[in-house]
């Protein structure tokens, strides 16, 4: 009894959020105000389960018959998307009043979806890794269209549905390859096995796919081609949380059960595949980013772009590169949350103030915004002392300590690059004139919520040691 008290103690993470899916349910059956409970609900459960999940960090442990995983890098995962996840629904309350979409579902999805992430990041049975990403995935689909009224939405989510069940085609077929040589879907049985299944075909066919799947859920190259219309289509804070929370559960999901493959030094079968990924990754998105006008497109293909960066993390192969690629998330989780936040505060009611060119005079008009957004537009350049530069530069000394300094090299030009199109808009929010008055409702919600965005930021910037010590210790 005492050890089934101390499993349920330590996945109360997932409990919360399960219990609250429930509790949510129940309220958008019986209560006319479920639309004004249901947002502080979910922000409540959200910081519960997350700030809980950092406060049991040291819990680790296995329960539920050796299917999931608690403590460690698990709760610092746990805490990612919660706190993700309750800032979305901050910059939510007045973005679905804006565009009349409030949907029974709203919410419950979020939760659902997180709900997801949780048991991808907690999986020690690539079994539970399928149920999870399923759990997600299907919550995803749904919200990418919520605003049923707007034909691109539709689009969006027909495109996302379509484009990832393609994927998870492969990944399960990948899983059916992997069980069959390995004769477990254990994942701590696959990587005890993983220098005898290393020379099997049928096992590194089966890794293949499996990788190819999770490639489309990280939006890297060349299984990207999903992401620009998809984020252009789904309301804006829902693309935020598909850019942050799903690409941070993807990779969690990888690093889980590909933890065999990163056991000190770059896997001489698949680091090269992760190598080559990352390099048209970082340099497709940085290039292609430049000719959009659509700002939502623009930070589409960035996030293909910081797709290649993590990459770099997952060839390296070293604990170095698996604590950088886990900071990067986090700090990413911020930035990008930050700048999907702005973006539906200024956003008009028909998807106008999108085009990067509505940004022009923006510093004088609205020069709170303005500097948020400057501070966002500087740390996804990785330009120091914000916390984006620190990302990248535990992600590259990574690499070299692998002897991939090319790799690192790369990355470097690539940022390069990228430094246009995020200065870009800080260039034109400051030393352009508006062609056309800026018209816009205010949102105390969704600027909180960006506030706090920023403020992480700012100190996983001035202080990054301290998040990178603890990820350091799981790894």
């Amino acid at each position: 009894m005492i050890y089934n008290l101390q499993e349920l103690y330590n996945i109360l993470p997932l409990i919360i959020i399960g219990a609250g899916i429930l509790v949510s349910v129940i309220v958008e059956i019986y209560s006319n105000k479920s639309e004004r409970i249901l947002q502080w609900f979910s922000m409540l459960i959200f910081v519960a389960a997350g700030f809980f999940a950092l406060f049991a960090v040291e819990n680790k442990s296995v329960v539920l018959q050796n299917m999931l995983a608690t403590g460690g890098t698990a709760n610092i995962f746990y805490f990612i998307f919660n706190l993700g996840a309750a800032i979305v629904c901050l910059l939510s309350v007045d973005y679905i009043k804006k565009y009349g979409t409030y949907f029974g579902e709203y919410y419950i999805l979020i939760q659902t979806s997180v709900l997801g992430m949780m048991l991808m990041a907690g999986a020690k049975d690539l079994f539970v890794i399928f149920l999870g990403l399923e759990l997600m995935s299907v919550s995803f689909y749904v919200l990418a269209g919520l605003n049923r009224k707007k034909i691109i939405a539709v689009e969006a989510s027909l495109k996302y549905f379509l484009l990832g069940a393609f994927a998870t085609g492969f990944l399960v077929y990948g899983i059916a390859l992997i069980y069959g040589s390995a004769q477990t879907t254990s994942l701590e049985s696959i990587a005890a096995g993983y220098p005898q299944l290393k020379g099997n075909l049928i096992f590194i066919t089966g890794i293949l796919l499996f990788l190819i799947g999770f490639s489309f859920k990280i939006a890297a190259f060349p299984f990207h081609m999903w992401v620009p219309d998809v984020y252009q289509g789904s309301p804006t804070t829902i693309a935020g949380l598909f850019s942050t929370g799903g690409k941070a559960a993807a990779f969690s999901a990888i690093i889980v059960s590909l933890s065999a493959m990163f056991s000190g030094s770059p896997d001489i079968l698949f680091a090269p595949y992760l190598a080559v990924l990352a390099v048209f990754s970082m340099l497709f998105g940085s290039i292609v980013a430049i000719a959009q006008d659509n700002i939502k497109r623009m930070l589409a293909y960035s996030s293909i772009s910081h797709a290649g960066y993590m990459l770099i993390g997952l060839a390296s192969g070293n604990s170095a590169g698996l604590a950088g690629v886990i900071f990067y998330l986090a700090v990413y989780t911020f930035m990008n949350l930050a700048a999907f936040g702005i973006i539906s505060i200024i956003e008009g009611k028909d998807d106008t103030n999108l085009n990067i060119n509505s940004y022009a005079g923006l510093g004088s008009k609205f020069p709170l915004l303005a500097a948020l957004l400057s501070i966002v537009m500087f740390s996804l350049a990785g330009i120091p002392p914000l916390a984006g530069f620190f990302a990248k530069y535990y992600i590259f000394i990574a690499a070299i300590k692998s002897g991939l300094t090319w790799l690192a090299i790369l990355g470097v030009l690539s940022s390069l690059i990228s430094v246009y199109f995020y200065l870009r808009i800080v260039v034109l929010m400051y030393f352009k004139s508006a062609d056309q008055e800026l018209v816009f409702e205010k949102s105390r919600s969704g600027m909180l919520g960006v506030i706090i965005s920023v403020l992480m930021i700012i100190l996983l910037g001035l202080a990054p040691g301290h998040l990178i010590d603890l990820i350091s210790s799981f790894v």
